[in-house]
């Protein structure tokens, strides 16, 4: 199955069984229904899907309010540089509903973005480091990469209390989706899954980069190399004290790290493991 083809199933699948959702963007169930992403999406008795206008900035403020409100509010979007467009409702509107010790009507509101990252598109395939964006107001935010992060973090997420950005990789759409199995452990609220333990390396994958951590994770153990992988989902900073214990066992590390910012998610984690005895030290990045 496709990565957009199980993404889609589970979108559906969640609006169904949400509470009154309110489902919004542009050509969501009409048209190309981005490019498939929504298509044949539904919503139970009282909720509502709305094709939108590309007003991005009045569309978030939306979200906000419909959330306070009490609704399960979810924007989708075709590219995640449009939402730049709504950063004043991301940072203002947002830091004010932060400050609101205890609102008894709180519902959800979840921004579903397609990150550019296929290659040079113009200047929206410049911002495909996902942790970028939701820093700017330090939003939550998931990556989904595969078929086990997927299925957790879209129930844990996609109509649940709060808000948060979930982004999802245009690179990948038309891919089959990798299903790596059960992890030996999700970190928190999905911010990390850890799916190998091994001392020979500590391998950690950032952004959209785990099929490829994941194709080197095989190629080690081919070479009788047993690798610990962590892929890091979250795009604020996490406890990084699982990966900092597994390098200071296996005294080395490769990073994976797809991001075409100067400052890279990982840059956290390397500033972290500065000052520590490590043999080896390989970072993987994306060259264009």
């Amino acid at each position: 199955m496709k990565y957009l083809e199980h993404l889609n199933n589970l979108i559906k699948s969640e609006l169904l069984k949400a509470k009154h959702p309110v489902i919004f963007g542009q050509n969501i169930n009409a048209g190309s229904c981005l490019g498939g992403l929504t298509r044949g999406m539904k919503v139970g008795e009282g909720g509502l899907i709305i094709n939108s206008t590309n007003t991005e900035n009045s569309l978030v403020g939306l979200g906000f309010g419909l959330m306070l409100g009490g609704a399960n509010a979810g924007f989708f979007m075709k590219q995640m540089d449009f939402l730049l467009l709504g950063i004043d409702q991301l940072v203002n509107t947002y830091n004010i509903i932060r400050s609101i010790k205890h609102n008894p009507k709180e519902g959800s509101f979840t921004i579903m973005a397609i990150v550019v990252d296929s290659g040079y598109e113009g200047p929206q395939s410049s911002l495909n480091n996902f942790s970028d964006f939701c820093s700017i107001a330090r939003i939550p935010g998931f990556a989904v990469t595969n078929k086990t992060d997927a299925d957790f973090i879209f129930p844990k997420h996609l109509m649940q209390p709060g808000f948060r950005i979930l982004g999802v990789s245009q690179r990948l759409l038309k891919t089959e989706i990798i299903d790596p199995g059960r992890p030996i452990k999700i970190y928190g609220e999905g911010e990390m899954f850890q799916y190998s333990d091994g001392e020979g390396v500590t391998l950690v994958s950032f952004n959209f980069s785990f099929p490829q951590a994941h194709e080197l994770n095989a190629e080690l153990k081919r070479n009788n190399i047993n690798a610990s992988h962590f892929n890091v989902n979250s795009a604020l900073r996490i406890d990084w004290t699982p990966i900092r214990e597994s390098v200071l066992k296996t005294k080395k590390i490769i990073v994976v790290d797809d991001s075409k910012s100067a400052h890279i998610p990982a840059a956290s984690l390397l500033a972290l493991l500065a000052g520590e005895e490590i043999e080896k030290k390989i970072v993987l990045r994306r060259q264009k």
